[in-house]
């Protein structure tokens, strides 16, 4: 594909999840104002009403807003239907929502594993699976944006269930990169490093107090480092435009994923010296040991 199939916003149907917090609040908002029809779901009831008023407040434009659990295959369903009945296909289509939870393989429950996998990749795949054909159908082209993690490139500390999602979202988007580009529709794979986003409240680390003084001591030390919200929005409003791949929010996750893939020794310590930092920054992690184990 020589020329990206979405050149600029304006007049396009843009559709996300996770439109309530973090990323995805701060894409919608950046999309508003380049012009897009915003499509616009996230569990989170309040935050979506908040933020729909803030983008019609200052005049842009939302034709969809509900909220939706990505993890509920039914719910996603339905939910695509309505929109494409209604508003025909999309131009773009942004999965963004997402959860964090890490912790060893003692530690981490089967139920944990299982629902950062629904809500990861599942939500992401069911997304896909219903707003992808029409866009074929309507032969406009399009963008997909899949957003992954550094953890979806990285084998980073306590991450393995996370990192199961993100990098099974990788694998989606490297086959439907090829597979849609006969139909015009590019693929963009985001793969954020530290945003300070509202994940870094949420986030659960399995045998680990979020109130105790080194998880906040830690919290604050990401975030001195992390970019914000508003310039990951940026990164990927640049990506779809350009129809560019890999994604990057931060200079950061380019240098490990070239390290990774063409100086591995170096990736391999790196890797080991990051996981003593984090072990030693906070023993409860190691420690911790679920209950059927």
């Amino acid at each position: 594909m020589l020329k990206p199939p979405v050149r600029d916003l304006r007049g396009k149907n843009v559709f996300l999840t996770g439109a309530a917090s973090g990323i995805g609040r701060a894409t919608a908002v950046a999309a508003a104002r380049e012009g897009a029809v915003l499509f616009l779901t996230d569990v989170n009831q309040q935050g979506l009403i908040d933020v729909v008023a803030e983008i019609t407040d200052a005049g842009g434009d939302v034709a969809y807003a509900a909220p939706v659990d990505v993890s509920d295959h039914d719910g996603v369903r339905a939910m695509a239907a309505e929109i494409t009945a209604d508003h025909g296909s999309m131009d773009v289509v942004m999965n963004i929502a997402g959860i964090a939870s890490w912790g060893t393989i003692r530690a981490m429950t089967h139920s944990t594993w299982q629902r950062v996998v629904d809500i990861n990749l599942m939500g992401p795949i069911s997304v896909l699976e219903y707003l992808v054909p029409p866009m074929i159908e309507a032969r406009r082209g399009g963008q997909i944006v899949n957003v992954s993690s550094a953890a979806g490139i990285i084998g980073m500390p306590w991450h393995a269930a996370y990192s199961a999602s993100k990098f099974g979202l990788r694998g989606v988007s490297e086959v439907l990169r090829f597979d849609l580009a006969p139909h015009r529709i590019g693929v963009s794979l985001v793969v954020p490093g530290g945003v300070d986003t509202g994940l870094t409240e949420t986030v659960d680390i399995a045998g680990v107090d979020n109130a105790s003084p080194q998880f906040r001591k830690l919290k604050a030390h990401f975030k001195k480092r992390a970019v914000t919200s508003e310039e990951a929005a940026e990164a990927i409003l640049r990506g779809i435009k350009r129809n560019t791949y890999w994604v990057y929010t931060s200079p950061d996750i380019r240098v490990a994923h070239l390290a990774q893939r063409y100086f591995p020794p170096g990736y391999n310590l790196a890797m080991t010296v990051m996981n003593r930092v984090a072990n030693k920054a906070l023993p409860d992690v190691r420690r911790a040991v679920r209950d059927d184990a």
